[in-house]
């Protein structure tokens, strides 16, 4: 089940999974989200509480993975709220997050008003815990083709 939590306004949206994630919830959320970027003309943050998540149907993370790379112009930062350690939570959405050119951080689900005000106000405050697990500058960006000028 996922749920579109009740802090999400302006440029910042935020939704908690519980239990298994299944493509209905992806397609649930996705439709919110595409409203939120609908109504702004600038990049919106995310907040994912995946706190009481427990897995996700393959179908589920095909059409999370699509809806990504979709929308990597329109997110400019997502906020992961878990409550494992963030070595665990890494593996489990750096290669979807991968496809992104959004800043992605882990933040312990104990303080999820840090990651709201990070998803709402861009810089980060050194004082605040976050766990920087993609820096948001494309998977590609520095590949340099090796048979440039044949």
């Amino acid at each position: 089940m996922i749920e579109r939590l009740k802090e999400s306004h302006g440029a910042a949206f935020g939704f908690k999974v519980r239990g298994r994630l299944t493509e209905n919830d992806v397609a649930e959320a996705v439709a919110w989200i595409d409203e939120a970027i609908a109504a702004r003309k600038y990049p919106i943050g995310l907040l994912a509480d995946l706190s009481e998540m427990d897995g996700a149907t393959w179908a589920a993370r095909w059409d999370e993975m699509r809806f990504l790379q979709k929308h990597r112009d329109h997110i400019a930062r997502i906020a992961i709220v878990c409550t494992g350690e963030w070595q665990e939570v890494s593996e489990m959405v750096v290669i979807a997050v991968s496809f992104m050119q959004a800043e992605t951080v882990y933040c312990p689900a104990s303080e999820i008003r840090h990651a709201w005000h990070w998803v709402r106000m861009n810089p980060m405050e050194e004082a605040v815990p976050f766990r920087v697990l993609y820096p948001g500058k494309g998977l590609f960006q520095d590949y340099i083709p090796e048979y440039v000028g044949l």
